[in-house]
């Protein structure tokens, strides 16, 4: 197989999507809408994070130290895909009636209906440019109980349907595409 050179990119490397949930200095709920996300090891599993340019979600996170992560399904795709393109600073950003509590061990909101929500408590900020990475203990997995059953992990992860993100496209669980970026929204 031949090789070409190319500027970086990550086209061809998908990444699951989640809704970072936090809250505003007023302690209102915001959630944007990533894919940096990934694990570390420190002793225990934890999750490394990271947000680039200047979003209220940053600066919500920079401020608490605490936020969530939940897992997007296919089922919440078209309000994520709306909270990842509609600014933090619209005053209406969140009025779309999302189902949403509280964390059980930490002070974040999370997305009800998502069927994985981490907790998450940030131990390092790492900032680069305009990015910034944080590395975060989990401080707590709220997870459907439906999960927890005898059912096979590859019959688990149909069911729950995770979508995945990569060249500005959203794809399901099994690869076929969702839509490009701002698409899924205009469903609302």
């Amino acid at each position: 197989m031949g090789k070409i050179s190319l500027k970086p990119t990550n086209d061809f490397c998908p990444q699951t999507l989640f809704l970072y949930g936090t809250y505003d200095e007023q302690g209102n709920p915001d959630f944007g809408l990533f894919c940096w996300f990934s694990y570390l090891w420190d002793g225990e599993l934890g999750a490394m994070c990271s947000i680039g340019g200047n979003k209220l979600t940053r600066s919500n996170i920079e401020r608490n130290k605490v936020f969530s992560a939940n897992l997007v399904t296919e089922e919440l795709l078209t309000v994520a895909d709306y909270l990842g393109c509609v600014s933090g600073d619209n005053p209406d950003k969140m009025k779309i009636g999302l189902d949403i509590g509280k964390g059980e061990v930490l002070n974040v909101p999370i997305i009800n209906n998502s069927p994985v929500n981490f907790e998450l408590e940030v131990t390092d900020f790492i900032e680069k440019h305009d990015g910034l990475t944080m590395l975060c203990k989990i401080r707590n997995v709220l997870q459907d109980e439906a999960l927890a059953s005898d059912e096979s992990v590859e019959s688990k992860l149909s069911r729950i349907a995770p979508v995945k993100t990569t060249a500005m496209t959203y794809f399901s669980h099994e690869g076929k595409v969702l839509g490009k970026w701002g698409e899924p929204m205009k469903k609302l």
